[in-house]
C-alpha cells in the first residue's frame, strides 16, 4: 500500500468527507488510467471497488469514452471466470 499525505482542505475543495478521500482518489486515478488505455474496464472496476455497470455509469458521467475492444472483453471474461472459481 502506498501512503500519500493530503492537505485537510482537499476534502473541503472536493466537498467530500475526510473518510471518503481514499475511495475518491482511487476512483480518480482509475478513471485516468482507463482514459489513457492503461487498464481495461474490468480492471478499472476492480481497482475502484465498483461493478462493471457502475464503472460504465461513472465513465459516462465523466464523459470518458468507452473504448471497449474484443481484447478488453476477453480480459474481462477471464476476470469473471477467475472470480467465479
Amino acid at each position: 500500500m502506498i501512503k500519500v499525505e493530503i492537505p485537510k482542505e482537499f476534502s473541503l475543495l472536493c466537498k467530500i468527507d475526510e473518510d471518503d478521500i481514499p475511495a475518491y482518489i482511487r476512483k480518480l486515478i482509475t478513471l485516468e488510467l482507463f482514459r489513457e488505455g492503461k487498464i481495461s474496464i474490468g480492471k478499472a472496476s476492480e481497482i475502484a471497488g465498483l461493478s462493471v455497470w457502475e464503472m460504465m455509469s461513472l465513465l459516462k458521467e465523466k464523459k470518458i469514452p468507452l473504448n471497449y475492444s474484443v481484447k478488453d472483453f476477453e480480459k474481462d471474461m477471464k476476470l469473471v471466470k477467475e472470480a467465479l472459481e
